[in-house]
């Protein structure tokens, strides 16, 4: 959600108006879907978006994120909520032949100078899902970023819930009673999760998640495929990418984001949520046969939360002959965090369409977060083309049921799969996806030996059975067996964690205290 807001409090009128807006908005999009208004031949266009962290010398997070913008001259960098977090946001480009390795030299590119100006200020660029030194202490209303929105938005989910911000993580209830395949990460998920129960008076905590984000521009006939072919490997995705298992010094789920993020913006209150109303922060219920279904869906089933009504009448842009901006729409999709969320946006004049996945975590390192971007979009070009869909053998219920899954057990996650039933994801992903994967990437016309690249840290990840997570817990267990204790664990962790990452070696490569 990129755009400004410059209220804070907001009449019933202009709520009730803005409403009217966004429904004005709704029914231009629908004008521009049946008219033909969006270009059918587009190029495999491609985005991506990095949540960074700043810490200082002791690795705590380091409060400088305003400081760090004005000293980087970059359209590409921007603010995000935590006074400790910054964004960037690298623009489109394609993805045929060698784009996957421009990409990662970009974002190590984009990584230095961003370290440069951390380090004239006493800080270091961080990318990880979430930052482990985190405390209590730092998830208060004055460490927000100073920046309208941000502070408008702690407001208006504060009042619409009506109570504090409540967090409780623990081992879930989530998933089959089939247990999880030979290796390593069993022994791992075998250790009790622990808990985490804590009240909050802002949406502070919604700060400790940072992530990667992919955009896809496809055109309108396609987007119901991309979108349900997303839904269908997000489950896989965070399995094999996951790297935000701790939280206030507890160690949670390998993908602590998903139950972090869902509780930290949710505007329900607890008998809300008992009569079935459905969180902000949505995996969403059903295959959809048209990206209009998305958009119709978050104004049918949520209240704005933002209600801020520009000039534009869009029904007299339409009549015209010009592009509407849509701006409602657009401001009111931005505060429903889907996984994967439908965008409409115009470019030199041109509306487009894109898939915003918001799956997974950052870090640990540009490589690893190129190949996770790689598989993805790969995956994707081949589940689009098949003659018989993958969703259609696969009930919505059994994807969401992944996704929750492998946000809480990583790799020792158990997953449904059609023609595979309940299957370990590294399996899945060694004997079938990444085949499917490589065969993607070529109808993209990518490089062979840019496929191989980022395929191969795919490919290794699961052999070794390492994310980011299983790195980090494993890591912490075993300078917790030396006799640190757990704060001292996570800082020895997070030492090593930027060492590794400013080599820019894939994380399955990092060592591992004995």
């Amino acid at each position: 959600m990129g755009q400004d807001v410059a209220r804070r409090s907001f009449t019933r009128h202009e709520r009730q108006q803005y409403r009217g807006r966004v429904h004005r908005c709704l029914n231009a999009l629908a004008t521009m879907l049946r008219e033909g208004a969006f270009a059918a031949d587009v190029e495999a266009t491609i985005g991506l978006e990095v949540e960074l962290n700043l810490v200082d010398h002791h690795l705590g997070p380091a409060m400088r994120n305003m400081t760090v913008l004005d000293g980087v001259d970059s359209p590409e960098l921007t603010s995000e909520l935590g006074r400790w977090n910054v964004e960037l946001n690298l623009p489109p480009r394609s993805l045929p032949g060698e784009q996957g390795r421009y990409l990662e030299n970009h974002l190590l590119d984009l990584f230095a100078e961003i370290e440069k100006q951390a380090e004239s200020v006493q800080a270091r660029v961080l990318s990880i899902g979430i930052l482990p030194t985190l405390t209590e202490d730092h998830l208060v209303p004055d460490l927000l970023s100073p920046i309208n929105r941000f502070q408008t938005l702690n407001e208006q989910i504060l009042s619409t819930r009506g109570e504090p911000v409540r967090l409780d993580i623990d081992e879930g209830g989530y998933g089959p009673d089939e247990p999880a395949g030979d290796g390593l990460d069993d022994n791992l998920a075998k250790e009790p999760i622990e808990r985490l129960h804590m009240d909050f008076d802002s949406i502070a905590p919604e700060a400790a998640c940072t992530s990667l984000q992919l955009h896809l521009q496809v055109p309108p006939e396609t987007f119901a495929a991309h979108w349900n072919a997303a839904q269908c490997v997000a489950g896989v995705q965070l399995a094999v990418g996951a790297n935000s298992p701790f939280l206030l010094g507890r160690r949670l789920w390998a993908e602590t984001r998903v139950p972090l993020f869902l509780q930290a913006t949710d505007v329900r209150s607890i008998e809300l949520r008992n009569q079935g109303v459905r969180p902000r922060v949505w995996f969403g219920e059903r295959w959809i046969s048209s990206i209009f279904e998305l958009f119709e869906e978050n104004v049918r089933y949520f209240p704005g939360l933002l209600p801020v009504a520009e000039n534009q009448d869009p029904q007299v842009e339409l009549a015209e002959g010009r592009v509407p901006t849509l701006e409602e729409l657009r401001l009111h999709n931005g505060t429903i965090w889907r996984w994967n969320r439908p965008i409409y946006d115009v470019a030199d004049g041109q509306p487009h369409l894109r898939v915003e996945n918001r799956v997974l975590p950052a870090g640990p390192t540009a490589v690893d977060m190129v190949a996770n971007a790689m598989f993805f979009y790969g995956l994707l070009r081949v589940l689009t083309e098949q003659e018989e869909p993958l969703w259609a053998g696969m009930p919505f219920s059994a994807a969401e049921e992944n996704f929750m899954l492998a946000a809480r057990d990583g790799m020792a996650a158990t997953l449904y799969w059609p023609d595979e039933g309940w299957v370990a994801p590294d399996q899945l992903v060694l004997r079938r996806l990444l085949p499917m994967a490589a065969e993607g990437l070529a109808h993209w016309g990518v490089a062979d030996a840019i496929s191989a690249r980022y395929l191969d840290v795919i490919e290794q990840r699961c052999i070794h059975k390492c994310t980011g997570s299983n790195w980090q817990i494993r890591t912490v267990a075993a300078l917790q067996r030396r006799g640190a204790d757990r704060q001292t664990a996570l800082r020895g962790m997070l030492e090593r964690y930027l060492d590794g990452m400013t080599n820019n070696a894939p994380v399955h490569t990092w060592d591992i205290p004995v």
